[in-house]
């Protein structure tokens, strides 16, 4: 007699991913398209699945797209996807055709093309830019009362063309909820891990900044890096102030093995061998913070680490982040997240 064998039980379908959509347009830089499929692209969850899907999009609909330089892109889709996308970003483009939202445009409105390209895109889904990418959104009224950022070169042309938008030239980006825009090309990276950062908690942006070497965290309200006139120094030798060449950068990594100590400015000062004077001042140009307000946060960075990546009690977390107590930690990570550490715990870590 035949036996039967029962059929085993279908798997269970993996869940969608987060779509994230590349709005590009001709003249765009390459490097600003990489990012976020680099960024979002690899980011992966405890199990090692991916956590997002990144498509590129244009709307000329699909076919190549000239970049600013000699490479060329085969873009797979029009401006349908946008319909299905939970997140669009939109890099800048350098160009001098109808399109006039760029800096290199000739007015404030958009071209027929990329309006009709923008109403595609679905309702309650998430809107980021990078550099002059800003320009698109501020065109289509999408930035009109918000915080917003763009390169510090082309902020005296934004506000010309949108003064109903609240920009903010000096920061790395804004975050505005369901709105985000970016200043120059690499803080794009910075808005990007921000993003997964708030999507997926601290240890996943972690995760995605060692493999791709940057670093993990750099604030929004961090300047940024305009030039300013500074005295001519030999590298490694000290200069005119008695300060080092090469400034701040190793007395930071040396702060950051040391956040558990009792850190002061002038320890700090002494270790670049500066005065606190020369020190405080080197410090801020190279961070847009004063080394107090810097090592306030990389002890509040450290502390949301720990709380979603331990268990420790929060009595452990305030000690190793240099809070010493868990009255400190509390009035602080509130401060800077709007939510105790127990709260913020309970928000995102995750099971080990």
């Amino acid at each position: 007699m035949a036996q039967s064998t029962a059929s085993p039980a279908p798997s269970s379908p993996a869940p969608r991913r987060h779509r994230v959509a590349v709005l590009i347009r001709p003249g765009f830089i390459p490097l600003e398209l990489g990012i976020p499929h680099r960024i979002f692209g690899i980011a992966r969850d405890a199990e090692r699945r991916p956590l997002y899907e990144v498509v590129t999009c244009t709307p000329g609909g699909p076919g190549l797209v000239r970049s600013d330089s000699d490479v060329l892109v085969q873009v797979e889709h029009g401006p349908e996807i946008l319909e299905t996308a939970d997140t669009v970003v939109v890099p800048a483009s350098h160009t001098s055709g109808p399109d006039g939202a760029d800096p290199a445009g000739g007015g404030a409105r958009l071209s027929p093309e990329l309006a009709d390209t923008l109403a595609r895109i679905r309702p309650g889904a998430r809107l980021m830019s990078i550099c002059t990418g800003a320009f698109v959104l501020a065109a289509a009224g999408l930035l009109d009362g918000r915080p917003a950022t763009t390169h510090w070169s082309e902020s005296g042309r934004f506000r010309q063309l949108y003064p109903q938008v609240d920009l903010d030239p000096d920061v790395l980006y804004t975050d505005d909820g369901d709105v985000l825009t970016s200043a120059g090309v690499a803080s794009g990276v910075d808005l990007c891990l921000h993003v997964v950062r708030r999507d997926h908690g601290a240890a996943v942006a972690q995760d995605v900044a060692r493999r791709t070497v940057v670093p993990p965290h750099r604030d929004g309200g961090q300047a940024q890096y305009i030039r300013r006139p500074v005295a001519a120094e030999r590298p490694g030798m000290p200069g005119a102030d008695g300060g080092r060449g090469a400034g701040t950068t190793a007395t930071r990594a040396w702060v950051l093995d040391r956040l558990d100590e009792p850190l002061t400015l002038s320890a700090m000062a002494r270790h670049a061998a500066m005065s606190v004077r020369t020190f405080t001042r080197r410090f801020r140009d190279e961070t847009g913070e004063s080394p107090a307000q810097w090592l306030t946060r990389q002890r509040v960075e450290h502390a949301r680490t720990l709380l979603e990546t331990t268990v420790l009690p929060v009595e452990q977390v305030a000690r190793r982040c240099g809070f010493g107590t868990a009255q400190s930690l509390r009035a602080h990570v509130t401060t800077a997240l709007g939510v105790t550490p127990s709260a913020y715990r309970r928000t995102f870590r995750r099971a080990a």
